[in-house]
């Protein structure tokens, strides 16, 4: 495999991520992953959330994940409830546990995030939890 290089403004959102799945007007770029980079075992990704925008609890049973808040600041969820977050915290989520972001904040949140153990969201696999808090 040849090293790869791109650049954030060469990067489009995702287009097929979904309200009803938990993708709250969200704008999510993968960076590097199976499909850009022939990445099999990491995924780097930018997220950034307007106000009131949040990604719902969820997990991924196949990977790892980590999340460093760039900017900005909001809510965290983890299996035993919420925290808050602010620009700066860096946050490890182990596979199969419950995870996600809410910009509760009058500013925009920028994310840089990645999954280890998966080369794309399906290999990763994403699961909502079976009961909403």
């Amino acid at each position: 495999m040849k090293p790869f290089r791109t650049n954030i403004r060469d990067v489009p959102a995702e287009k097929n991520l979904r309200r009803d799945e938990g993708w709250v007007d969200m704008h999510v770029q993968f960076l590097i992953d199976e499909r850009t980079a022939g990445s099999q075992q990491l995924v780097v990704g930018r997220t950034v959330l307007p106000p009131g925008a949040r990604h719902e609890r969820h997990s991924h049973p196949h990977a790892d994940e980590f999340l460093v808040v760039m900017s900005g600041r909001g809510i965290i969820y983890t299996d035993t409830g919420e925290e808050p977050s602010v620009s700066g915290d860096v946050i490890f989520t182990p596979a199969g546990h419950i995870h996600g972001f809410n910009n509760t904040s009058d500013e925009e949140v920028l994310l840089i995030w990645g999954w280890s153990g998966a080369g794309s969201l399906d290999a990763a696999g994403y699961a909502l939890p079976s009961e909403p808090r």
